[in-house]
């Protein structure tokens, strides 16, 4: 599934342009896209483990590796140790704070998997759990997450910033908008097996309701860079509204039944989102 690091790659992109304003020093942009890859991977594995035997019963995904034993249970192990372990060497080699926080991302992919047990909230944590790329992208240039900072094996305070803050809930948002849409197709199941999602608790409609709800506050979020960082002008704008025109046809056009649409408005518009916000970005930071 390395193909999902185009989720979050995009954005953490953009955190290191802004954070450096321009490009960040190269060991830094190479070990940060290693950590990110590391992450994301590791992440994938465990998910696809945590829910081996809830994608056994399920119609939907009984046909994937590790219910129909194409793979043993021990291989995606494996995998998000080695991810894991690739990404921790990576926080390493970037700077102390990202070194000694790195275990808390791994804590809630970890945590993730299961939370669908017993809180419809668990979109907002897989949201959370990928918005942690644009937390360690900003660590990563500037050294500081917030309001603390490491300086000489000391913690200290600063004064927060509020673009990573920004570009965090706006991906967390962005995440768990079409996380919600993925879970439309297995409402009935849900509900059966006592699974827990916001679809399953809500409704098809009022599900994608709280979707759109999640995705126009992502926008408003993503506008407000505008006034915020000094480089960005219309051409960012410009990629923020084609994002807006393929969330309208993402919403427009989901159908729970039909596995080529969902595919299409929970994956491929999605990474055409983060990467059209991410192009003009990018044109305005270097460009124009």
């Amino acid at each position: 599934m390395f193909s999902h690091t185009l989720f979050s790659l995009p954005f953490a992109l953009i955190t290191m342009f802004i954070a450096a304003n321009g490009l960040p020093n190269q060991t830094i942009l190479l070990f940060g896209l290693i950590a990110l890859i590391g992450a994301r991977t590791g992440a994938n594995a465990f998910n696809r483990y945590a829910d081996r035997l809830i994608d056994a019963k399920n119609p939907r995904t009984k046909t994937r590796h590790l219910p129909t034993g194409k793979l043993k249970s021990i291989e995606p192990l494996l995998i998000t140790l080695i991810s894991y372990s690739v990404y921790i060497y990576a926080a390493y080699h970037i700077n102390e704070l990202c070194f000694f926080l790195s275990p808390i991302p791994i804590i809630i992919f970890t945590l993730y998997p299961y939370t669908k047990r017993f809180t419809s909230l668990c979109h907002l944590i897989l949201g959370i759990a990928c918005a942690f790329a644009v937390l360690g992208a900003w660590m990563a240039v500037r050294n500081e997450l917030l309001f603390i900072t490491i300086e000489n094996n000391q913690l200290k305070f600063i004064q927060i910033n509020y673009i990573p803050v920004i570009l965090f809930i706006a991906v967390a948002l962005w995440n768990a908008g079409f996380d919600t849409i993925y879970g439309t197709q297995d409402i009935e199941f849900d509900r059966k097996h006592n699974i827990h999602s916001i679809p399953a608790k809500f409704g098809f409609k009022n599900g994608l309701t709280i979707a759109k709800l999640f995705h126009f506050t992502m926008i408003l979020l993503l506008m407000t860079l505008y006034f915020i960082v000094p480089e960005f002008s219309f051409v960012y704008l410009i990629g923020i509204a084609i994002s807006s025109l393929l969330f309208l046809l993402e919403h427009k056009i989901v159908k729970p039944h039909n596995p080529i649409l969902m595919k299409l408005a929970s994956y491929k518009l999605n990474q055409l989102i983060s990467l059209s916000i991410f192009t003009f970005a990018f044109l305005d930071l270097f460009v124009f």
